[in-house]
């Protein structure tokens, strides 16, 4: 009798514990709770890279430094480029020199010797100008032969042509050198101050600047190595301009909408609430982001990348802190 009354009991009890799970469910599934919607703190980050491969001779920060927009965070040592340096230098140096000589003409001693070429060959062309009249007056007269006659011709007319060029190379070296090769020779010095001005760009990106204000979060190079063209050298952290990114799926967007506010809690920073706007709704690429409802006569949801961002900063703030997103039916 007593075990009839325990497995009357035993029975009851399962009965009613039955009961009490089904309304549970029910009551679950009349009031289900509300879905938290997670992201993350985003903030732009900017990684200096150099121009000039070398060897870092020296870094100017540490990681954690906060630094202003041009501050020198490092510097590249480049033989080559120094080797580079000197030769545009040269080449500068000796074309500026031909272009002062092709400026400044002949020296006094050149032109002074051209003239004295000049007056020679004008002595030589009246000598022979007077045996040429003597032996002309002397062949009209049937004296000389015809032969005698044509050799002395032949120096005097020589003569002439001989005195004619020393005089123009006189006056070519009085003029000094033509335009064309005073042209010529400042393009030369042109030239070559661009490639001087080309090497001393190098030489200016062998200095990496900080392109903005903000921390200094990654150094990924030390000091003594050698690091290539467009090698990140070291990587700054704009703090001023954070945002979130959440992935939504499509069904929770009823409340989010580009413009409308929202609040964002922080976890890592305690349980107030930080007034956002949304900035952007849009949908993600992958197909990874559809998610299968069809059960019974549902849709496929797919998920969107929505972008809040903080109406004003938010001190303590870190890229990858977890961010919950309050919608206006959470509020």
């Amino acid at each position: 009798m007593k075990d009839n009354n325990k497995s009357l009991l035993a029975g009851l009890a399962a009965v009613i514990g039955a009961v009490v799970i089904v309304a549970l469910v029910g009551l679950f599934a009349i009031h289900p709770q509300k879905e938290m919607i997670m992201g993350e703190a985003d903030a732009n980050e900017y990684r200096v890279s150099n121009m000039v491969p070398g060897h870092i001779d020296q870094i100017f920060v540490s990681e954690g430094d906060m630094v202003k927009a041009g501050d020198t965070l490092a510097h590249i040592s480049s033989r080559q480029v120094d080797a580079k340096m000197i030769q545009a230098k040269a080449a500068r140096s000796a074309a500026s020199a031909q272009s002062r000589k092709a400026k400044g003409g002949a020296r006094e001693q050149q032109v002074q010797m051209a003239y004295q070429v000049w007056q020679k060959a004008k002595a030589a062309e009246e000598v022979y100008k007077k045996s040429y009249d003597r032996v002309k007056g002397l062949y009209d007269k049937g004296v000389v032969s015809a032969q005698q006659y044509d050799e002395v011709n032949a120096k005097y007319r020589a003569a002439q042509a001989d005195c004619a060029a020393a005089e123009q190379q006189y006056l070519m070296a009085k003029e000094g050198a033509q335009t064309e090769d005073i042209d010529a020779a400042a393009a030369l010095v042109n030239r070559a101050g661009g490639a001087v001005a080309e090497v001393q760009s190098y030489l200016d990106d062998s200095y990496l600047i900080a392109p903005i204000d903000g921390e200094v979060v990654e150094l990924y190079a030390k000091l003594g190595d050698l690091v290539g063209t467009g090698s990140p050298v070291a990587s700054i952290l704009d703090a001023s301009d954070n945002w979130f990114n959440f992935s939504v799926r499509e069904d929770l967007l009823k409340d989010i909408r580009t413009g409308e506010s929202v609040d964002v809690k922080i976890p890592a920073l305690g349980e107030q609430s930080y007034s956002c706007v949304v900035r952007r709704v849009q949908a993600m690429a992958s197909y990874a982001t559809w998610r299968a409802t069809k059960t019974l006569g549902q849709y496929d949801v797919k998920s969107f990348d929505v972008k809040v961002v903080p109406n004003v900063k938010i001190d303590g703030l870190r890229p990858g802190m977890t961010a919950i997103l309050v919608k206006a039916d959470n509020k």
